[in-house]
């Protein structure tokens, strides 16, 4: 048997630095990893850990010249160097090298660098985790290894994980990924219970790991978890869940009894200051429905002026606000002081401008208050609304009611035209009885029709009739203040579509009532002069809010109205309404999360091809909800009922002019007697 050649391994040396050089035959060009100072500070601290690799450089003669270079840790050198030109090391110093002369210098260098395999994640979570137990802090970890302090947090997080976990990664039989998405409870056992259950689970993504180790919990970006403050909820004993690998918006509230109840305490405090305003009622909740004001009617106080001493505070403020904008108008960025100065004015000016708002005794008598949440977590208080049972009564029409009730109509007109005989007329009267009714109800007539004809002659005069009797009806609650009898109505639909609120476009259109309702007077019967009083493009502009408030395209099942869904296709074709410009998207609470599988698939296929939607077929219910909800992200997709038809072509129309008898002409043939326009109707 022949005997197998011993190895003999490189010498090793310490070498003077002044005698070493880098070598070209480095193969590692690419400049990655811990940069050289921190690798020289590192060597400062624990000195150099691992030799250089060497080989003699050699003369013309093959002679050693004394000097070596280095074709394998550049870095080190370079380190090491800059410890040096700091004064930190001596030139002199020796430097523990490896020598070597056989083979290629190239082949040393990627030798080194392929065959260094790196640490195993586990073992850097482990080492950090053993670190932190012998009393090293965390931000003396970051500073031993150049590393973040949050990079050390997340590392002993993962240290933290159940064992059985843990053992798993090291068996690869889960993913770093999958490891991640568990730390975000650090209970063991409900791990080790999610990791059982996803054993028999076909999808082990991370975000299905999350979803369910925080089951039950409340997103800190919740407006409940807003109003009360994640400090104020972690000093009365909640915990929080985080997770450190993924922005998470401050975590999970995972005390959900604890926080309703702080958010109930919280709420009644709040309702109990002002209740002492004296109002008439007040009605607390976390939030309320949609439209829950509809049929209130809203009384609006009058702001609190600026006393002097305000005035000259907000005065003074402009001044130095447009001062400082002069004076850095041309800078390209402003200076950080002056930056924060500007934030500070505008702070100020807009809390001297937010004026208290004062309501009058009578208000408070018959008045209540919504405290709620909104949403963003602050305080919302809705003052000043009126409930009907509460409304006053008015003693005038309430007499003329009983007086109408309990005394005989003297006139009444047949259906012939002809005046029926008078109660007790007295026709030797002396002159000084009143108008009968009769006559004033026909003399009225006369008017009202008169009335109607120089209005209808009066476009602009009209519209403004018109929207003085939408404006009492939409913003009053009145009818009785017009005599132009139009009664539109604005339906209420926070109870069909839940979280309303939350799209834009609501918001944008409750920001319309809320603006136009600040700008109109308080009392109904002001509401003509102040009509009349405004400029055209305004009275425009409340009148298309107004007619828009009235617009009810919602399709129902309980009430048919295909005529009304088909004109609302047309307007929206003509205003070129687009709902995913508006803000819509489809979401899992908005669409995909309330039809069936087929359907998720159709959307998908329908927007992002065959492809894509037959990867995603097998999914289960939830986990395709997601998938489809990010394919969908950003397409533009939307159901059938949200699509607006483009505008069809304009057919040619019969020309129509106005002649001078009042007839409305136009080029089709003319109509000599009934019989023919019944004719010429039918065959239309």
């Amino acid at each position: 048997m022949t005997k197998s050649k011993k190895i003999t391994l490189s010498a090793s040396r310490d070498i003077p630095f002044n005698k070493l050089m880098l070598s070209q035959s480095n193969v590692r060009q690419i400049k990655a990893g811990v940069s050289i100072e921190e690798l020289a500070e590192d060597i400062a601290r624990r000195t150099l850990l691992a030799s250089l690799t060497v080989r003699p450089v050699l003369d013309e003669d093959g002679a050693e010249t004394g000097m070596f270079e280095i074709p394998a840790g550049g870095r080190r050198y370079r380190a090491l160097e800059l410890l040096v030109k700091q004064r930190r090391l001596n030139k002199t110093a020796p430097v523990p090298c490896i020598v070597r002369t056989e083979g290629l210098a190239e082949e040393d260098s990627l030798a080194e660098n392929i065959q260094r395999a790196p640490l195993h994640p586990l073992d850097q979570f482990r080492a950090f985790q053993a670190m932190r137990e012998k009393g090293k802090s965390v931000e003396e970890i970051a500073a031993a290894f150049f590393v973040s302090v949050n990079v050390v947090k997340q590392r002993l997080k993962l240290a933290s994980v159940s064992d059985i976990l843990l053992e798993a990664y090291a068996e690869e039989e889960m993913t770093l990924d999958q490891l991640m998405a568990f730390t975000v409870n650090p209970d063991h056992e409900r791990q080790e219970q999610v990791w059982d259950a996803l054993k028999q689970h076909y999808s082990k993504q991370p975000y299905e790991i999350r979803r369910m180790l925080t089951e039950g919990a409340v997103r800190a970006s919740d407006r409940r978890a807003q109003f009360v403050g994640l400090d104020n909820y972690v000093e009365a004993g909640g915990e929080v869940l985080r997770d450190l690998f993924q922005t998470d918006d401050g975590g999970w509230l995972q005390d959900a009894a604890l926080l309703e109840t702080m958010v109930t305490e919280k709420l009644n405090e709040e309702a109990e200051a002002i209740r002492a305003e004296g109002w008439h009622w007040i009605e607390v909740g976390t939030d309320f429905p949609y439209g829950h004001t509809y049929d209130l009617r809203r009384i609006r106080g009058e702001a609190e002026p600026m006393s002097d001493d305000e005035e000259k505070s907000y005065e003074a403020l402009k001044a130095e606000y447009e001062k400082l904008e002069d004076d850095y108008a041309e800078a390209d960025e402003l200076p950080e002081e002056i930056d924060e100065r500007l934030g500070e004015i505008e702070t100020a000016m807009e809390a001297l401008q937010n004026r208290p708002i004062r309501f009058e005794a009578e208000d408070y008598a018959i008045a209540g208050v919504f405290v709620s949440i909104d949403g963003s977590g602050g305080l919302r208080v809705e003052r000043g609304y009126v409930r009907p049972e509460d409304e006053p009564v008015d003693e005038t029409d309430e007499s003329d009611g009983d007086a109408s009730a309990d005394t005989e109509v003297a006139d009444v007109i047949d259906y012939d035209g002809t005046e029926a005989q008078q109660v007790d007329e007295d026709e030797d009267d002396d002159g000084t009885k009143p108008l009968s009714d009769r006559l004033i109800c026909e003399l009225t007539v006369h008017r009202t029709m008169a009335l109607r004809d120089v209005l209808a002659n009066d476009p602009q005069l009209a519209m403004l009739a018109c929207l003085h009797a939408m404006v009492l009806q939409l913003f009053y609650h009145y009818g009785q203040d017009s005599c132009v009898e139009i009664s539109p109505r604005s339906t209420q639909f926070g109870s069909q579509a839940p979280k309303l609120d939350e799209a834009a476009y609501v918001q944008s259109i409750d920001l319309g009532i809320e603006t136009w309702a600040g700008n109109l007077p308080k009392q109904p019967e002001d509401l003509w002069d102040a009509l009349t009083g405004w400029d055209t493009d305004s009275r425009d502009a409340l009148f298309a809010h107004c007619v828009a408030m009235t617009v009810n395209a919602v399709q129902e099942p309980h009430h048919r109205k295909p005529r009304q869904i088909a004109h609302a296709d047309i307007l929206a074709s003509t205003l070129d309404l687009d709902m995913v410009k508006a803000g819509w998207a489809p979401t899992a609470d908005s669409y995909l999360g309330r039809v069936t599988k087929a359907q998720i698939l159709a959307a998908v296929r329908e927007a992002k091809g065959d492809k894509d939607a037959d990867r995603i077929a097998g999914f289960k219910k939830p986990d395709m909800v997601e998938a489809a909800e990010e394919l969908l992200a950003g397409t533009g997709w939307l159901p059938q009922p949200l699509r607006t038809a483009p505008v069809a072509e304009d057919l040619d129309e019969p020309e129509f002019e106005i002649v001078d008898d009042g007839d409305i002409t136009s080029d089709e043939p003319a109509v000599e007697n009934d019989e023919e326009a019944v004719a010429l109707q039918a065959a239309e």
